[in-house]
């Protein structure tokens, strides 16, 4: 509930659209949303059922003081929520977080002749920006072919008002027409710069077919040196595309957006496709994401992508946004993104085919790249499979679930009844972390609560010994195992392990959440690494299970042998390991463990033999 103070500004809060700010006793900015209704959604705020997370309790129990903007639109909330974030940076919204600036190529488009060239500062100037380029080598391949094809000034007059009074050196070696002087008119100098960005833009088809015709008649008038500056660009132009991924998009133009996320950090895509060619990727990563869905990190990072760049980042629209997941926002940015592409715009979540192909395209790129910015901090050692996002997708889990471990209980008739618990890191097994366990309880053949002692003593040792638990616990077996394992992990003092069963008839993946069991394909890699861990933690049970069957049915036969007593029987289970192993060695093996003689040896020998 909401302090005293508040309550009566929640009463009064307008039912229009705008952006609210929860702020501090010191009048700090907390949190800056956008609503439809203002009044609906920042009373949501304070109901019960909304502060479940331990972020939101922390953030509405600072709050002191509530501040409201009314806008006209949705629209205009989101586009000032973006603006506003972007300047206050509150510290309990989603946190966009730059590792660096990447380079754009710059067009000064806003100049009367516009110059090209190399910047990291993206202003709201009327430019247009090119990139970001996260190879500079293919940024620097970009520049030489427009460098080498196209006479562009590298001067910095403000043309046509500061102009000197003769052309310079540029022009006398070929680089530059001279405009400064009136050598080139502007009509022809912007038909030049148009024909540039589409070359930037990946549209070489025409500039190529120019390039070759110009080099074949150089060639025929023996004007070979132009010829072969001609066919160094038609070799620029084809390692630009070469550079480009192949993408069957029937030549469109197509933004993808691709996200993937790692507890409270995640990071996303976005793929420029223009002619059916992959162009370029901005890259963003967010952090202090608490227990925000995947929707709420897209619709963030799609806002920043569009909107929180200034004027840049809707210059080079294309005709269709693909995206990963639906999210609230999506009908209100696409409405935008038509009015300032001038022409119609649409957003798509595809569920089949190439769109989708190139969604998990985007994703795999942001799982990677997410990957990458943990092993480079030294969050991790080793990267993560994509297996395992797969997983964490499938599962819904908050985590990417690098420690995974896997229980199984085996017995015989309900006798010689063992656990185990299998680890795998990074979707390989981790021997050196498994463990087996002798149950202690009188359960039989009561599968539930021997999970239960299993599970139960691991969490504690785990605890005890400070190591870290795993972020997913599966178990062998369906819901009865699944409640049994769950109850002693909270039993021993694990509150925030996820746990999973699968069950071996059909598959069925019970997790505690979800009332119904889950059906992944059997195509599914998330299920067959499940199935993998299932396969593991019951062979290792097994061979335990069998190991102490057999060490009773030894410990049996040999009892009845005179003179040998417990202490040789241990000594005999402990080399041998089983009758089968006794039987097959020699009275000389017998006789050369301590307190054996040869006597006893050919006695053991010959009682084993008459056994057969």
């Amino acid at each position: 509930m909401p302090r005293e103070g508040l309550t009566d500004k929640l009463k009064s809060l307008p039912n229009r659209p705008g952006v609210y700010f929860f702020k501090d006793r010191q009048g700090d900015t907390l949190y800056i949303g956008k609503a439809k209704s203002l009044r609906a959604r920042v009373r949501g705020h304070f109901a019960t059922d909304a502060a479940t997370s331990l972020k939101n309790q922390e953030m509405l129990r600072r709050v002191a003081d509530i501040d409201t903007i009314v806008v006209g639109s949705e629209a205009e909330a989101l586009l000032l929520e973006a603006n506003l974030i972007k300047e206050h940076r509150p510290r309990f919204n989603i946190q966009l977080r730059d590792d660096k600036r990447y380079p754009y190529i710059k067009v000064t488009l806003q100049e009367s002749f516009p110059r090209v060239y190399v910047t990291r500062r993206l202003d709201n100037d009327g430019a247009r920006y090119f990139g970001p380029y996260t190879e500079v080598g293919s940024m620097r391949q970009a520049l030489e072919v427009v460098k080498r094809l196209y006479t562009v000034r590298s001067c910095r007059y403000n043309l046509p008002d500061d102009a000197p009074a003769r052309p310079c050196l540029d022009y006398h070696i070929g680089r530059c027409l001279a405009p400064c002087v009136g050598l080139q008119t502007r009509a022809a100098y912007r038909t030049m710069v148009d024909e540039i960005m589409d070359v930037l833009n990946g549209r070489t088809r025409g500039v190529r077919q120019r390039v070759t015709a110009d080099m074949e008649m150089a060639a025929a008038t023996l004007d070979f040196e132009r010829a072969a500056t001609l066919r160094d660009v038609l070799n620029g132009l084809d390692g630009l595309e070469r550079r480009q991924r192949a993408l069957d998009v029937r030549g469109g133009d197509t933004d993808v957006i691709g996200i993937a996320r790692d507890g409270d950090t995640a990071c996303a895509v976005l793929l420029r496709v223009r002619e059916g060619k992959l162009l370029g990727r901005e890259v963003d990563f967010f952090e202090n994401l608490g227990d925000g869905g995947d929707p709420e990190v897209l619709s963030t990072a799609t806002t920043r992508f569009y909107f929180g760049r200034g004027e840049h980042g809707t210059t080079d629209l294309p005709r269709e946004v693909l995206l990963p997941v639906e999210f609230e926002d999506r009908q209100t940015v696409e409405d935008l993104l038509t009015v300032a592409a001038e022409r119609r715009l649409t957003t798509h979540v595809p569920v089949r085919g190439d769109k989708l192909r190139l969604v998990e395209l985007a994703n795999q790129n942001a799982r990677h790249l997410l990957e990458e910015r943990a092993v480079l901090g030294h969050a991790i050692e080793t990267r993560a499979d994509d297996v395992l996002y797969d997983l964490q997708d499938a599962l819904e889990l908050k985590v990417v679930p690098r420690l995974i471990a896997c229980f199984d209980v085996s017995h015989t008739q309900g006798t010689e009844v063992v656990g185990s618990a299998i680890v795998f890191r990074n979707g390989e097994p981790d021997k050196s972390e498994y463990r087996r366990f002798r149950i202690r309880g009188d359960w039989g053949n009561d599968d539930y609560r021997s999970m239960e002692e299993v599970v139960g003593r691991y969490v504690q040792r785990r605890l005890a010994e400070q190591k870290p638990l795993p972020e997913l616990v599966v178990i062998d077996g369906g819901r009865g195992q699944l409640n049994a394992a769950v109850a002693a992990a909270r039993n021993a003092g694990a509150t925030d392990v996820v746990f999973a069963s699968l069950a071996k008839r059909e598959e069925e993946i019970y997790l505690v959440a979800r009332a119904e069991p889950l059906h992944l394909p059997r195509t599914s890699a998330a299920l067959r690494l499940l199935q993998r861990m299932r396969n593991e933690a019951h062979r290792f049970a097994h061979g335990y299970n069998r190991k102490l069957r057999g060490s009773r049915t030894l410990v049996s036969e040999l009892s009845s042998i005179p003179g040998v007593g417990p202490a040789r029987q241990r000594a005999l289970l402990e080399r041998f390991g089983s009758v089968r192993s006794l039987r097959a060695a020699a009275a000389a093996d017998i006789a050369g463990l301590p307190g054996f003689s040869g006597r006893l040896a050919d006695q053991i020998v010959e009682h084993l033999r008459q056994r057969t």
